[in-house]
């Protein structure tokens, strides 16, 4: 499944300040599980992204699909000694997903990537639980970037 992806604000928001939702992309690109890593490294290179969804649908009569885990590059890469085209985005993908919500603030983002070792975390939306997007380790460092050091201010 592919829905538009769109990068965060023009505006830089600062750490301290912003949520998730102020400087996540919005939007999914994900895959079943069974989708060889070739196809998920297309679907990266195509879209420009770090890291696919990946989807399980709960039984085959229902359209409804259960958010299971993400393919990171980093999954890709470790797994180019390994023939990708038998291995699949469920075989490399980090399970259980590690989730947000949009509306928390970025140090809550920080700290479960340190907690759990991850440099991508599936955004939801705080009411519906729904994945909207996804917020990396790059978005919280332009967060960080953006804010003035108590250095400069006292410059």
């Amino acid at each position: 499944m592919v829905e538009a992806v769109s990068h965060r604000a023009q505006v830089p928001v600062g750490f301290a300040s912003g949520t998730v939702g102020d400087v996540m992309s919005h939007g999914v690109i994900s895959c079943p599980p069974e989708t060889p890593l070739r196809m998920v490294a297309r679907l990266m290179a195509t879209f420009g992204i770090h890291a696919v969804f990946v989807f399980e649908h709960m039984d085959e009569d229902d359209e409804a699909r259960q958010l299971w885990g993400l393919a990171s590059d980093l999954d890709l890469v470790a797994a180019t000694r390994l023939d990708i085209d038998s291995v699949t985005a469920g075989d490399t993908a980090v399970t259980p997903l590690v989730t947000v919500a949009a509306d928390e603030p970025l140090s809550a983002a920080g700290d479960l990537m340190a907690q759990y070792g991850v440099a991508h975390l599936a955004v939801t939306d705080p009411h519906t639980r729904r994945p909207v997007g996804v917020v990396s380790t790059l978005d919280i460092a332009r967060a960080l970037a953006a804010e003035r050091s108590d250095h400069e201010i006292s410059s």
